[in-house]
């Protein structure tokens, strides 16, 4: 079978499993407007609706906390394709619900997958890349979950148009049906396109099967070429890293608790905690609420704006993270959402009423129409939290806790933080409409507020991680150097690979797997 080994190729392809997640961000998000989702479900609102909708990130947290234990035994690829195949019974389970039981059982089941592949994917593409892009195509995984949003969007908008429309109240299950049976086509794809990708060569080191190892480095990252000095540089330092991990004679489990990678699990965490307590996915999962509090007539189609933008402004993180950085796009992205929340709250306080619709069960505060322009600036503040999200907090909650921790225990650390996100995911899901219904605009200076928080926290605690390889992690943990000054050494593999070029070094490469040492190295150039 032939095996594809171009970087962004391969960690293109693995963000599919984010788009995953995407999909039924807004596969809920779309239905809520319309007759057919309504009458079929007994117009669930409240705590009912914060229900069904936290029924996927409370699987999620499940899938997350397994991810790891599939990862390290069966392979990261093997990991996402079962999530894959798992998210497509989810996916049946959800078109086919007769009743709100089934209907939530499909979302647990669609989001165990998704939980494994928030977790898996980012690992799989960090062991794939080299350091020079890691951040770009790790942020992949957050331009795919965009892309899912939208695509699933707009299928969600065209189905509503099923038998007449939202004006028809006797509109038919086929609204929401499609669009829930559709999800299953991008786990097909990623189940059965994985075959023609590589395992990491991590996890192939790993597990002691060095050889090939070597050859998917020298297919990654030297044209094939097992003598290549940048595929000898990157072999070196995961020989030598995995060989200090070994001589602690730790347990993966044992090592995450040693101070030294506490302090790496528990930012990763927060990192996560802080991409959900920003305020994001209310503004996805609950969008057309938000709208519809604004005073906008048309909230489905306001909001897909939103939904254009989040893909539109993920593109200069992918373009720009690895020069950028990611600690300022953190303690940036911070700033700005806090700005663009606590406005919105100060003009729902000013402007806003309590709903003078009493058959509206979803919000109780809203701006009147005569003041138009308010609506407006509440909707640009929407957008323009969105854009600063998108180029910042998106796609880096992703790549910053995929790349910090050690090999040994990097699959079990990115879980707990990808648990992290489904944990606050799912509390808040449940929570706001409830908010959304008794505090209402004091729910934007909540969110302001976490921001404000978060970056202080960073300010203090993430250090720059852009252009070292994952094995150096642990200088730029462990240097003792404060984060705002932490990570402006170079990379130690540059100086590796310039020592194997000229000769001065050379590199063992033990062919473990059939009991054999080949000393391979290059000749000094003239």
């Amino acid at each position: 079978m032939k095996t594809f080994y171009n970087v962004y190729a391969i960690c293109g392809f693995a963000a599919i499993g984010g788009g995953l997640f995407g999909f039924d961000i807004s596969s809920m998000a779309g239905v809520l407007g319309t007759p057919a989702y309504k009458n079929y479900f007994d117009s669930p609102s409240g705590t009912r609706q914060g229900g069904i909708t936290a029924a996927m990130p409370a699987g999620s947290l499940f899938g997350a906390l397994c991810s790891s234990f599939l990862a390290d035994s069966l392979s990261r690829r093997t990991a996402i394709q079962i999530a894959a195949l798992v998210w497509i019974i989810g996916a049946i389970f959800q078109a086919a619900a007769n009743g709100v039981a089934l209907l939530c059982v499909g979302r647990v089941v669609g989001g165990w997958a998704i939980g494994v592949c928030s977790a898996i994917v980012p690992v799989y593409q960090a062991e794939i890349a080299p350091k020079n892009i890691r951040g770009r195509v790790v942020s992949l995984q957050q331009w795919a979950i965009t892309w899912g949003i939208l695509i699933q969007y707009f299928i969600q908008y065209g189905s509503s148009f099923v038998d007449g429309g939202v004006k028809n109240e006797q509109q038919g299950t086929a609204a929401f049906r499609i669009p829930w049976g559709i999800q299953a086509v991008p786990g097909a794809i990623l189940l059965g396109g994985l075959f023609f990708f590589p395992r990491s060569p991590r996890w192939l080191a790993s597990k002691d099967r060095w050889e090939e190892a070597l050859s998917v480095l020298a297919h990654l990252h030297g044209g094939g070429d097992l003598n290549h000095p940048k595929v000898l540089a990157e072999y070196k330092e995961i020989e030598e890293a995995l060989a200090f991990e070994r001589e602690q004679a730790e347990t993966s489990f044992g090592a995450l608790m040693k101070p030294r990678i506490l302090k790496r699990v528990m930012l990763g965490m927060s990192i996560q905690a802080w991409s959900q307590l920003c305020g994001m996915n209310i503004m996805m999962y609950y969008i057309v609420f938000i709208m519809r509090g604004a005073g906008i007539a048309d909230e489905l189609l306001t909001a897909s704006i939103q939904y254009i933008i989040n893909v539109a402004m993920t593109l200069p993180a992918i373009i720009y993270l690895d020069r950028f950085g990611r600690r300022p796009a953190l303690l940036i992205g911070s700033f700005l959402m806090a700005t663009f929340l606590f406005t919105t709250g100060a003009l729902q306080a000013s402007y806003g009423n309590p709903n003078p619709n009493l058959n509206d069960k979803d919000i109780s505060w809203v701006v009147p129409k005569e003041h138009s322009a308010v609506s407006k600036g509440i909707v640009a503040c929407s957008y323009l939290f969105v854009a600063s999200f998108a180029t910042t907090w998106g796609p880096v909650s992703w790549t910053y806790p995929s790349e910090i921790f050690p090999a040994k225990v990097r699959a079990k650390a990115v879980s707990l933080a990808t648990a992290t996100n489904w944990t606050f995911n799912c509390i808040l899901a449940f929570a706001v409409p409830p908010l959304l219904w008794s505090i209402n605009w004091k729910m934007y200076m909540i969110f302001g507020t976490f921001n404000a928080l978060a970056f202080i926290h960073m300010f203090f605690t993430a250090p720059e991680t852009k252009g070292k390889t994952l094995e150096e992690m642990d200088d730029v943990f462990d240097s003792g150097i404060p984060a705002w000054k932490a990570g402006k050494v170079g990379s130690r593999l540059d100086q590796i690979e310039r020592d194997i070029e000229t000769g001065n070094l050379k590199v063992g490469i033990t062919g473990r797997g059939h009991g054999r040492t080949e000393d391979v190295a290059v000749e000094p150039k003239a």
